[in-house]
């Protein structure tokens, strides 16, 4: 895969890390003219100079840093950051590490706004991190066995599509072969003309199932955000519970993360860090060369993910939702192990008209809303301007938490399509921290 899009523009990528010359980079999220982000245009900068495109001037810390357990890595962690600032055209950089929860370093680095400093309490939209939240609810309704994975998803919603013949388990992994709502013209024009519209998770499964499945369920892989909105309404008929108060109830609160929450609204708490894009370049038909870079921070995130579970966060509660979900915590030993399972590899392929399908690899594989790459586990989204990851290594309790903005000279001034820097930054700073168990980096980074 490449960073191109198609010619509609909102091509979803939460694509494999394949390690070939072909892949530039492995985004997690939607790769950014491919997919819209979560933001809102606050600002918009067309025929702006450099002098007035509100970047980044500087790659300065926002206040002293932590107390490090460990003041020789955290200054590791911390060249990784500003190399990656610098090469990566990043205008913020929000990192928290720890080490068998040990505090190596949480500093934030560069602006937020002009003038601006980005700061450690700033909250930002955490994206896919929800899946794994999503997933570790339905896998504790497994252990409490009041569901199967291998539940069919009709018997909650009979009518949606192809529920009879899709699983919970298949929902949970992106076996089901439901087309990505994301991929579609319908949803790429809408919300490219117009960033703030509301669209309801109805709305997103009516685009996907407009359209015949990729494959029979359970015998390929590919990224759907359409899985996970029809995860979350099964999951509301399940329990009789909203998504937002299930989730509360079975994961946020039980793991103390009291700054992720769904607003119910564009709305993200303060302080806030602020994104900055220009993936809208082509959809605007604004010529190639011609300066634009437009605030992002408050487009609307309702086509994102099921309702309920579309969060802001703090890079604290990132680092922890790392350690989290890396070890279980929430989980029976048998559903960690479901979670964290490896057995797509050998099992997918690519196929003809899905833009998501691929084979997994030990470089790249997809569990339960987790992904496994060498012997990390993470998320690592990407949209509207921003970009995060959460990484975890069992083996040593290493706990990586990133969240980046961009600068506009991060954007392609023809196509404005942007990389995931986040994604690579975290895996710098494992090679940093762990040179014998670094992970899977992508070509050129």
């Amino acid at each position: 895969m490449t960073a191109e899009r198609d010619r509609r523009g909102l091509a979803a990528t939460h694509h494999a890390l394949e390690l070939e010359a072909a892949m530039d980079v492995v985004t997690g999220g939607v790769r950014p003219r491919t997919l819209l982000v979560l933001s809102c245009v606050l600002g918009l900068c067309l025929g702006c100079t450099s002098g007035t495109a509100p970047t980044s001037s500087s790659t300065s810390s926002s206040g002293p840093p932590s107390v490090s357990a460990d003041p020789a890595k955290a200054d590791a962690v911390m060249k990784v950051v500003r190399d990656t600032m610098a090469d990566a055209h990043l205008k913020a950089v929000i990192v928290s590490v720890t080490i068998d929860g040990k505090e190596i370093a949480t500093q934030a680095v560069g602006d937020s706004m002009p003038g601006v400093p980005a700061t450690t309490d700033m909250h930002f939209r955490n994206g896919a991190v929800a899946i794994s939240y999503v997933s570790t609810a339905l896998l504790q309704l497994v252990d409490e066995k009041k569901v199967s994975l291998d539940d069919k998803v009709s018997t909650w919603l009979p009518d949606i599509p192809y529920t009879d013949k899709v699983t919970l388990g298949q929902l949970a992994q992106m076996t089901s072969g439901y087309v990505d709502y994301v991929t579609t013209p319908e949803l790429d024009d809408a919300q490219y003309a117009n960033p703030f519209r509301t669209v309801t998770p109805e709305d997103l499964i009516a685009i996907s199932t407009a359209h015949p499945l990729l494959y029979e369920p359970g015998t390929n892989w590919n990224y759907s955000h359409t899985n996970y909105v029809i995860l979350g309404l099964a999951l509301e008929k399940i329990t009789g519970q909203g998504v937002a108060s299930l989730l509360e109830r079975k994961v946020l609160g039980p793991l103390g993360l009291d700054n992720t929450t769904d607003p119910g609204t564009p709305a993200i708490p303060e302080p806030a860090l602020h994104a900055y894009t220009s993936e809208r370049r082509q959809a605007l038909k604004i010529p190639a060369g011609t300066p634009f870079y437009e605030d992002s921070t408050y487009w609307n995130p309702s086509w994102t993910i099921t309702r309920g579970a579309i969060q802001t966060t703090t890079i604290h509660d990132l680092n922890a939702t790392a350690v989290a979900i890396g070890t279980g915590t929430l989980l029976s030993p048998e559903s960690y192990q479901k979670m964290l399972t490896k057995d797509l590899i050998g099992r997918t392929t690519t196929l003809p008209g899905c833009t998501t399908c691929h084979p997994q690899s030990p470089a790249y594989t997809y569990g339960l809303g987790i992904i496994s790459s060498g012997n990390w586990v993470l998320q690592n989204p990407l949209f509207s301007g921003e970009a995060g990851a959460y990484a975890y290594l069992p083996a040593q309790k290493v706990a990586i938490a990133v969240a980046v903005t961009f600068d506009q000279a991060a954007f392609d001034p023809a196509t404005g399509d942007y990389k995931n820097s986040a994604d690579v930054l975290w895996r710098r700073i494992a090679a940093a921290l762990v040179p014998g168990d670094a992970p899977p980096m992508p070509p050129g980074s």
